[in-house]
């Protein structure tokens, strides 16, 4: 294909077809398997011409931790959530505790997990987390009982429209114990 004139189109096949976030390695070999040979700044290019197309649009091209993906704009999400909306996969607080937790504080057991927040984590709260794949275990402290260590994955970052770990908004400064008791009396 000596003629990238269609490139974006071909890029905006992909990625709407998968519906999921695609590397530009996955992009290049896809196109590869169809004897179209381009360069990865190339399909970068493409996918750049793909966000100024969408720029006044519900549409975006958003690069998360896995890759690149087609995704509606979050200000017009709402009119949408009808169709997703599914209680039985509601995220509970405990269930949000956690995986804050673990988001900020990785690798961590689920000892350092219940230290922070003061409760026993239920085994099912875990076992959802691993089976949404949004923990792994990614090793196991060296102390008695070998407790697994848990952090999180890129169908976390993924699922939150994340790039990296470090886009996660930071944490609050913890106010002085006088300042939230004056508070609390003055609530």
């Amino acid at each position: 294909m000596n003629n990238f004139e269609n490139l974006p189109n071909l890029v905006e096949s992909i990625l709407f077809g998968a519906g999921r976030p695609m590397r530009l390695s996955e992009i290049k070999t896809l196109m590869g398997s169809q004897n179209i040979e381009v360069d990865l700044p190339r399909i970068k290019e493409a996918l750049n011409s793909l966000e100024e197309r969408y720029a006044d649009s519900s549409i975006e091209i958003k690069e998360v931790a896995s890759g690149f993906r087609m995704q509606v704009r979050e200000k017009y999400g709402d009119c949408l959530y009808p169709l997703w909306n599914d209680t039985s996969s509601r995220l509970s607080k405990a269930l949000m505790e956690t995986v804050s937790i673990i988001a900020y504080k990785q690798p961590v057991t689920r000892g350092d997990i219940e230290d922070i927040r003061g409760v026993t984590v239920s085994t099912q709260i875990i076992r959802s987390l691993l089976d949404r794949e949004w923990i792994k275990v990614s090793g196991y402290r060296d102390v008695p009982g070998r407790p697994a260590l848990y952090e999180t994955t890129k169908t976390f970052l993924n699922d939150l429209n994340l790039k990296s770990i470090n886009d996660l908004p930071p944490l609050p400064e913890a106010l002085p114990a006088e300042d939230a008791l004056d508070q609390l009396e003055a609530g």
